[in-house]
């Protein structure tokens, strides 16, 4: 029998003509409640779930919540789950924020940040994603050299499940012509030079002609917290 991997194989390249209603009809139709969309509540995220909420079918939604979040990024979160009608899953980390303090000092962020991604966001997303036959980002190609390759379909050989990029072919632009259009709510930080949003420590606004994810671990030669980063 041919392996889902397999399968996957000679459906890629037609998955790169795929719109992204057509890559979330495919993802619901073909895995159901067992893909779900990984959402840190960026502009890119807010399109997915407004897409996915016109498909006319039920889909999952889950956040990683490192409990260090943006209180604009907690308030959105809240109105997404009353506009959509949907309960937004939290993965988190084990370790309380002072639990962590108390094992590995004080501002782990400030000292070993691929640390602290590892306990807050990469630990509880291998929780989440193991129910999972499947999950969807916002990954896009032109946000970070490390993001160039990413194919609409693909077998993510890190955490064994199929996973869809459906704006992967996007730019900037037309994520925002979409919100504009659809009146999607939209994290305010956005419009205070804030295009990539983790977590309160590790994002600053980027100035003018930097790379859009220049703000996230500013001052560290970091630009994933490893959730995408191939094997």
């Amino acid at each position: 029998m041919e392996t889902l991997e397999k399968q996957l194989g000679s459906l890629q390249e037609e998955a790169e003509f795929w719109t992204p209603q057509d890559a979330l009809r495919w993802g619901l139709s073909r895995f159901g409640h067992t893909l779900a969309i990984a959402s840190s509540f960026g502009a890119e995220d807010v399109v997915l779930i407004d897409v996915a909420s016109r498909l006319g079918s039920k889909f999952r939604v889950f956040t990683l919540d490192t409990d260090f979040l943006f209180p604009e990024t907690y308030e959105l979160i809240e109105k997404i789950e009353k506009r959509y009608g949907i309960t937004v899953e939290r993965a988190k980390s084990e370790l309380t924020p002072e639990a962590q303090a108390e094992q590995y000092g004080a501002a782990l962020w400030a000292s070993k940040p691929d640390q602290c991604c590892q306990l807050r966001k990469v630990e509880p997303l291998k929780k989440q994603l193991a129910g999972l036959s499947a999950w969807v980002t916002g990954v896009r190609r032109d946000q970070a050299p490390t993001r160039a390759n990413t194919r609409k379909l693909e077998w993510d050989a890190k955490f064994k499940l199929v996973k869809l990029n459906p704006l992967a072919d996007w730019n900037w632009n037309q994520v925002w012509d979409y919100i504009r259009a659809h009146e999607v709510p939209y994290n305010p930080l956005h419009d205070q030079n804030y295009p990539s949003i983790g977590c309160t420590y590790c994002t600053r606004p980027v100035q003018e002609g930097e790379d859009p994810r220049a703000g996230r671990w500013s001052g560290f030669n970091k630009i994933e917290c490893g959730l995408h980063l191939k094997e």
